[in-house]
C-alpha cells in the first residue's frame, strides 16, 4: 500500500513537451492529443458528436487538463472552448498549446476550482463536458447543479467516471487506486441520481470499462519501454508508484470490479 501521493499530473504537465512524455502518449492512445486519461481522440470526439457540437458552439471542459484534449475539439469541431482546471501547470500548458495550433482566439483556459461556484453566468454554454475529472471532484450534487445553471435550455451534459465500483476490491487496492490523488468512489446508480436531482434528464449510460483496461495496459507497457529517461525526470520512487497505479487500474478493469461509465443528460 502507497505511504505518500504519487504524482501523475503535475508531472504530466510540466513535462509535456519532453520527447519520452510524448513517445508515450502516442503509444498509449495512437494518437496524441495531449490527454492524461483514460480516452482516446476517438472517443473524445464521439462525445462532443453526442453533445451536438458544432461550429457555433461554446463547450465548457470541466478539468481541461494538459488543455491539449479542448485545443483538439476547437480545431476539429472550429466550436469556442473554455477550459477550468485546477491545476496551474495545466492552464498554462493549455494557453501554448492553444496558440501553438492558431486556436488561442476559440480556446481560452482558466485555473479555476470546479467545486466551486463557477465564474460564469447563467445560460453561457451550449455544452458541458468533463472526462475522468468528476471523480477528483467533492460535492458532486453542487457540481451539477452549477452546470446546470451555466448550461442554456435544450443543450447537453456529459462526463465519465471511472470510480464506480461494480465488485469486490481490497483495502490495499483501493488505496493503490488512489495513490495519485483525491478520489471519490461511487456504487453504479448513484450518478445517474444525481443528474436527476441537479434537474437533467439522463439521456443515456455508456460501460467504457473496455478501453480504461486497454489503455492502462499501454500506457504502463510504454512507460516501460521509456524507463530510463522518465526515472531520470520524475524519480525512481515515482516511476514504480505510477507503475503499480497503472497496473491496479488495468487488473480492476479487465475484471469489471471498478467500472468507467459515460453519462450523457440534457437540461430542458
Amino acid at each position: 500500500m502507497p505511504d505518500h501521493p504519487v504524482d501523475l499530473y503535475d508531472n504530466a504537465y510540466t513535462h509535456f513537451a519532453n520527447t519520452a512524455e510524448a513517445a508515450v502518449r502516442r503509444q498509449t492512445y495512437g494518437e496524441d492529443i495531449g490527454q492524461s486519461s483514460w480516452m482516446t481522440a476517438q472517443e473524445w470526439l464521439s462525445f462532443a458528436d453526442l453533445l451536438e457540437v458544432t461550429d457555433r458552439s461554446h463547450v465548457l471542459e470541466v478539468g481541461s487538463g494538459s488543455g491539449g484534449p479542448a485545443t483538439y475539439l476547437a480545431l476539429k469541431r472550429g466550436c469556442r472552448v473554455t477550459g477550468v482546471d485546477i491545476n496551474d501547470h495545466g492552464v498554462r500548458n493549455g494557453a501554448a498549446l492553444a496558440a501553438a495550433r492558431g486556436v488561442a482566439d476559440r480556446a481560452d483556459f482558466r485555473a479555476v476550482d470546479a467545486g466551486m461556484p463557477l465564474p460564469f453566468g447563467p445560460a453561457s454554454f451550449d455544452a458541458v463536458v468533463s472526462n475522468d475529472a468528476m471523480c477528483h471532484i467533492g460535492q458532486r450534487l453542487a457540481v451539477l447543479r452549477e452546470w446546470y445553471r451555466v448550461l442554456r435550455p435544450g443543450k447537453r451534459a456529459l462526463f465519465t467516471d471511472a470510480m464506480v465500483i461494480t465488485g469486490v476490491i481490497s483495502h490495499e487496492e483501493l488505496a493503490t487506486r488512489s495513490s495519485i490523488g483525491f478520489y471519490i468512489f461511487v456504487p453504479p446508480g448513484e450518478n445517474e441520481r444525481l443528474l436527476r436531482e441537479a434537474g437533467f434528464e439522463v439521456l443515456g449510460v455508456d460501460n467504457l470499462t473496455t478501453s480504461t483496461a486497454n489503455v492502462s495496459r499501454r500506457w504502463h507497457d510504454a512507460r516501460a519501454q521509456y524507463r530510463e529517461t522518465l526515472v531520470s525526470t520524475e524519480g525512481q520512487e515515482n516511476f514504480d508508484g505510477l507503475q503499480r497505479f497503472l497496473a491496479c487500474v488495468r487488473i480492476l478493469s479487465e475484471e469489471r470490479r471498478l467500472s468507467r461509465f459515460c453519462y450523457l443528460a440534457k437540461k430542458n
